[in-house]
């Protein structure tokens, strides 16, 4: 059985920085490449980062590149993203997921392998 825990968020102010960590377990994850998806109020999902299981190939959604940072620990099967420098239009909640780069559709993709999501507020 596939479990997801998901950790981190909160609200900041602009400027400010946040951890989101997932917790997986119950399938091969140091063999699976991972995703970062986000929903904000009123808006579709929007992918915004990707990393390959060996690390080897990361990418960004233009709008966070230089600002968040995927990493992953495979010895501990977890995935995080580092948000910094956060902006108002960052207010979102964010899923881990098993979701390919450029991700367009829903939550009903591998949806076993989707974190309960993070609320992220930025506000002065």
């Amino acid at each position: 059985e596939v479990r997801v825990v998901e950790s981190g968020g909160g609200s900041v102010q602009p400027g400010g920085s946040l951890r989101l960590s997932c917790e997986f377990s119950g399938f091969a994850f140091s063999n699976t490449g991972m995703s970062w998806v986000r929903q904000a109020p009123g808006k579709g999902l929007e992918w915004i980062a990707y990393m390959k299981y060996s690390g080897s190939i990361i990418r960004y959604t233009d709008s966070v590149k230089g600002r968040f940072s995927i990493s992953r620990n495979n010895a501990k099967n977890t995935l995080y993203l580092q948000l910094n420098s956060l902006k108002s239009e960052d207010t979102a909640r964010y899923y881990c997921a098993k979701v390919p780069p450029d991700y367009t559709g829903d939550y009903s993709y591998e949806e076993n392998y989707w974190g309960q999501g993070s609320q992220v507020t930025v506000s002065s």
